[in-house]
């Protein structure tokens, strides 16, 4: 079966989840993930679907019209000053056909994240509904060896290890450090790749706005894909300068272009 891709909110940041689902449609995507649990920035939409029923039926509609699917939602962050009970947003995101969360860690107190991460898994259990930890670079925790460990402790059989290849690439993790560990530990895949000759500076600045299209920059995207198991694979490549130029469908578009290309040899 061809890889199926999903387009991730942070692609094109900041357009409301019924723009975004057409967007996808438009530029040829087999799913959409949609950020329903919001952080609180100033420049995005506050989509919290428990709270609103005429948001929640306006994008079943438009889930329907448009023949898209919803793959996941975003983003739990455990940290101790945020909610502990997102029953409400698993219900609506299930109830629109999600199968997938996202979350990362934001406290430096291990054992805390321990304890959170059982209560949520429990709770996402409750909707059929796999977590999905990342270890991003600008978070808490920044490596797959304490993400490892985290998913060790919590010993949910829902909580899975997100692989966005920006943060395998930059944490240094190998096709064979991900082929001695058990495929059933890991979840989605977010696919991007990480701009050539980058200056450790830039980082922060290119996780939010720099993302390179697949098979344009340093990353060892066909050895890393190859290695892992065939997940779902969400495309998260946020890039003001290419959105600029190329329009928030074309920008889409293209990265959809290029992932494609990228497993045509990945595949082979």
């Amino acid at each position: 079966m061809a890889t199926q891709f999903s387009l991730a909110y942070l692609t094109i940041p900041g357009i409301d989840p019924v723009e975004q689902i057409k967007i996808a449609r438009d530029a040829g995507y087999d799913y959409v993930s949609l950020r329903t649990i919001p952080m609180g920035l100033c420049d995005e939409p506050q989509v919290c679907l428990e709270n609103n029923p005429q948001l929640f039926h306006t994008i079943r509609q438009t889930l329907q019209d448009c023949q898209m699917k919803l793959l996941d939602i975003e983003l739990v962050r455990i940290r101790e000053d945020l909610p502990s009970d997102y029953r409400g947003a698993f219900e609506k995101g299930a109830e629109l056909g999600a199968t997938q969360v996202l979350s990362s860690v934001w406290t430096k107190d291990r054992s805390f994240a321990v304890d959170r991460y059982g209560t949520i898994c429990e709770q996402a259990a409750q909707y059929g509904l796999t977590v999905n930890l990342e270890f991003a670079i600008l978070s808490d925790l920044t490596t797959l060896q304490d993400a490892i460990a985290v998913q060790d402790q919590v010993k949910a059989p829902n909580l899975k290890i997100l692989m966005d290849m920006i943060y395998v690439h930059w944490s240094k993790v190998t096709p064979q450090e991900i082929q001695a560990l058990d495929p059933e530990r890991f979840g989605l895949i977010h696919l991007c790749d990480s701009p050539k000759n980058l200056d450790v500076s830039q980082i922060v600045q290119v996780v939010r706005e720099g993302r390179a299209y697949c098979g344009e920059g340093d990353a060892d995207l066909k050895g890393l894909l190859k290695a892992l198991p065939p997940n779902p694979c969400s495309i998260e490549l946020p890039n003001t300068k290419r959105i600029s130029e190329l329009g928030p469908v074309g920008h889409a578009a293209r990265c959809l272009e290029t992932a494609k290309a990228l497993f045509a040899d990945v595949r082979m």
